[in-house]
């Protein structure tokens, strides 16, 4: 049983098509790897909006980032809770999978949270922060 043959033309459009492709993703700009990453000691404060699962992360002087947290989370900031980082490994800090939280107390509860995502907000968005739940 014979084949038929694939014409030349046919297999060199095949051949130019595929060639086209590795060259046009050899070619693409590479996505924006712009990472807001914070070292763990420039952390300066944090506050915690209502009871919900959000945390707000104050870094430096300026910056402000938001951490969404496990639905159920209910964290609250009051004058006996403290937010503990435990760092392992580096200290710098560029994703939620960098940050091992716990919520604290003086009496010794530890509440594990489970971050989500980190986000460093924009000048717009920490203005849109009522002033009494800014870190």
């Amino acid at each position: 049983m014979r084949l038929n043959p694939i014409p030349a033309a046919a297999f060199a459009a095949l051949v130019f098509a595929a060639t086209s492709a590795v060259a046009a993703v050899e070619k693409a700009p590479e996505p924006s790897n712009q990472r807001n990453c914070f070292a763990s000691n420039t952390w300066q404060g944090w506050t915690a909006p209502g009871d919900g699962d959000v945390l707000y992360l104050r870094i430096g002087i300026r910056d402000v980032y938001r951490v969404d947290l496990t639905p159920g989370s209910r964290v609250r900031k009051d004058g006996n809770n403290f937010l503990v980082s435990q760092i392992r490994g580096s200290n710098w800090i560029c994703s939620a999978l960098d940050l091992d939280l716990t919520l604290s107390d003086n009496l010794g509860f530890r509440q594990p949270l489970i971050a989500r995502s980190l986000r460093k907000l924009t000048p717009a968005e920490v203005a849109a922060i009522p002033p009494k739940d800014r870190p």
